[in-house]
């Protein structure tokens, strides 16, 4: 299955609901609350209306779990081999703020692991993706890119990761630090010295691991499936870990309870 999937096109349906995102930012859009308080925009809607029909026209036959699409039963979808699981816009939050550290989702997920993921930027205009099999990539400028074969646009994407930090780093707030994860950073420091604190919103925090720019991001705090999918794919297929923070079990998908675990995402190499 995996083998008759074009990471292009994953990519371009992705690019379209960033462009359909893009529409709606600088406008004076409404905000509701979903059942869990969350917000919700026209943004979330027309970016998942635009994903399901991408990944429908393409790929008809493998089914789908989204965010903002995600009343399938446990009893329906257990039985899934493989799916599409998507967050049609990460980061609702900073999208409301117009901070431009949003983004936009898609994982193919086989039985239980994400094998693929893309993840696209709209304001940053960059797309990260991994695929099982030719590893993990970022593309600048990904609206002025020549996006046809997967052959092609091997050849301009930066192979992941990019770089090494000279001191380590690790994602987390600034402002609003746990305890847990201030006791997991002085564990850190404890065995490594100084430790400089990255911060960025929605799943860009694990691409940061993945490019290398970052060296470990620890996350006691709820996510959902949706929100980690496709960065865990790109972070694995970059070498690093996604990794359950007691029992240290990789993350896995398709739960009855889609709520994720605490986790540590850790690049290649790095052991706390």
């Amino acid at each position: 299955m995996l083998d008759k999937i074009n990471i292009v096109d994953v990519i371009k349906i992705a690019m379209d609901a960033g462009e359909k995102i893009l529409d709606i930012y600088e406008t004076e859009f409404e905000v509701e609350s979903k059942e869990d308080q969350s917000p919700l925009t026209l943004a979330d809607k027309q970016s998942h209306e635009t994903i399901v029909k991408g990944l429908l026209s393409r790929f008809d036959g493998i089914p789908i779990l989204s965010e903002e699409g995600k009343h399938i039963s446990y009893e329906d979808r257990r039985k899934w081999e493989y799916f599409w699981l998507v967050d049609p816009l990460d980061g609702t939050k900073e999208f409301i703020k117009r901070n431009g550290e949003f983004t936009v989702n898609i994982a193919l997920i086989h039985n239980g692991a994400p094998v693929l993921g893309v993840i696209y930027a709209p304001i940053l205009d960059i797309v990260y993706f991994g695929k099982e099999g030719i590893g993990s990539f970022k593309i600048n400028n990904a609206m002025k890119s020549n996006l046809t074969s997967e052959a092609e646009i091997l050849k301009v994407a930066i192979k992941l990761p990019a770089m090494k930090n000279e001191q380590i780093s690790a994602v987390a707030s600034r402002s609003h630090m746990s305890k847990e994860t201030e006791d997991y950073i002085n564990k850190v420091r404890s065995k490594f010295g100084e430790v400089s604190i990255k911060s960025a919103g929605s799943s860009l925090k694990l691409c940061l691991v993945a490019e290398g720019k970052a060296d470990v991001y620890p996350r006691f705090a709820p996510t959902m499936e949706w929100d980690t999918a496709a960065g865990q794919a790109i972070v694995e297929q970059a070498g690093g870990t996604v990794v359950h923070t007691e029992t240290r079990d990789r993350l896995n998908y398709n739960k009855e309870n889609l709520l994720n675990p605490w986790f540590i995402v850790r690049r290649e190499g790095f052991i706390e």
